[in-house]
This record gives C-alpha cells, sequence and structure tokens, in this order.
C-alpha cells in the first residue's frame, strides 16, 4: 500500500473462448506455476460438464455461481485500548470476486472426484443451487458479522 499515489490495477484481457473478463479472470485464479493453459483446460472442461448437466449456457452458470458465494459482510481484527474486535465491514466489489473464486476453487481441491474438471463442475453446481461447502462458508462468514454488530462503531 503506497503512501504517494494510488496503485493501478490492471486490466485483464477476456478469454480466447468466451471472451469474457470473468471467465479470464478465474482461469488466472486457477492457475499455478504459470501453467495457463492447464487452467484453460480445467475451466472449459467444467464448463462444457456444466453445460450437459444442466443444459443451460455453461458461463452464464459460472458467473451465477460465483455471484451466489460472492460475501457482502466479512469481520477484520480491531484493537482498541488492549482489547481485540472482531468489526464487521462491508467488502470491496474486487474482494467480493476474489474471496468467491478463491473459496469454490478451494472447496472444489478437496472433492473427492477423479479430475480437476469434473471437481469444478460439481462445486459449482452446488454454489450454483446455493448448496454446498462455499455457500456455506460465505454463510458462516455472515454470520459472524451479524453476531459482531454490536461493535460496527470501531469502523474507521
Amino acid at each position: 500500500m503506497p503512501r504517494r499515489r494510488e496503485v493501478v490495477k490492471r486490466e485483464i484481457a477476456p478469454d480466447p473462448k468466451f471472451g469474457d473478463a470473468l471467465c479470464a479472470r478465474f482461469i488466472n485464479y486457477l492457475m499455478r506455476r504459470g501453467k495457463k493453459s492447464t487452467a484453460e483446460k480445467i475451466a472449459y472442461g467444467a464448463i462444457d460438464i456444466l453445460e450437459k448437466k444442466t443444459g443451460q449456457n455453461g458461463l452464464e452458470v459460472l458467473k451465477k455461481a460465483i455471484d451466489n458465494v460472492k460475501p457482502v459482510l466479512e469481520v477484520t481484527s480491531r484493537r482498541v485500548g488492549g482489547a481485540t474486535y472482531q468489526v464487521p465491514i462491508e467488502v470491496r466489489s474486487n474482494r467480493r470476486l476474489a474471496l468467491a473464486m478463491r473459496w469454490i476453487i478451494g472447496y472444489a481441491k478437496q472433492r473427492p472426484e477423479h479430475t480437476m474438471s469434473e471437481k469444478l463442475a460439481a462445486e459449482l453446481l452446488l454454489a450454483y443451487k446455493h448448496e454446498g461447502p462455499s455457500i456455506k462458508k460465505r454463510e458462516d462468514t455472515h454470520r459472524m458479522a451479524e453476531a459482531n454488530k454490536a461493535f460496527a462503531h470501531y469502523r474507521w
């Protein structure tokens, strides 16, 4: 966090298959060790599986699943007079997206299916239906913020 000026966010180029910036960002989150072609295969494979299972546009299912997982509130620690309080704050839009994608990919990795495409498709399908561990994580985050609403006046 620089003191002098604002950090300029880089514009992410849309992905080659769908021409969608959100899909490109999802692929970038999925990528490990710079292997973008592998990440693209996994993401596009998952989208194809979603199309077969739901009968709808796979990209729309992906977008809706990510929207369903995005958190609105979270808690941050604030130290006031020797005591640490969990203060609920609203989540910025780019952090919302980052958290949602991180949770979906993280819980997909823990699934028992064979390929990562299958794991990711299953996790996205559950998120699309408002079920599964990534939705539970979002609800837990909201519940934590709701429980600590009394300390909201420490927000600054």
